[in-house]
Parts: structure tokens; sequence; C-alpha cells
């Protein structure tokens, strides 16, 4: 029997295009970005590394495309909040 999935459409903070994903992976990779970012401020790099860190063995499909994704629309959501490089010092 098919395993029936449930979907989220991301949002983009500038409105461009969105991405229909499955909610499981979402949010995995919604806990995983949440809980980095509280420790402290992460380049893209470092946070997409820590998240992989955190699902390796537990996900399929390429960890940083889903942070990326995950993370613009947790900033469109405006539960996250990019930072420059001038205002992380």
């Amino acid at each position: 029997m098919a395993r029936i999935t449930s979907k989220i459409i991301t949002k983009h903070p500038e409105g461009k295009h969105s991405w229909n994903i499955d909610k499981e992976k979402y949010d995995a990779v919604k806990t995983g970005i949440l809980n980095c970012l509280k420790q402290q401020q992460l380049t893209f790099t470092e946070l997409a590394r820590r998240v992989g860190e955190k699902l390796k063995g537990k996900f399929k499909g390429s960890i940083p495309w889903y942070v990326e994704v995950v993370k613009l629309d947790l900033e469109a959501r405006k539960l996250i909040k990019r930072v420059s490089e001038a205002q992380k010092h």
C-alpha cells in the first residue's frame, strides 16, 4: 500500500518561486534550523553542515537544498531573520 504524504507550499521572502515539499522533511529541516540558530548565528554553509549532521542517515535528498528552501520559508514567515556579515560583529 502506498504511503500518503502531506505537502507544504513554501514561501519566499521576496515573493519568488515557492516549492511544494514533503511536510515530514520540511518539519525535520525546520526543527534542525531552529535548534541550530538558538545557539548562535551561522553562515548558510555552517547551518547546512550542522543540520546535515543532525539528519545524517535519517533523510533522503539534498540536505543543503532543503535547508535553503526551508530557511527562505522561515524568513518569509518571520520566524528567523537574515543578518548581514556587518551585523554579526
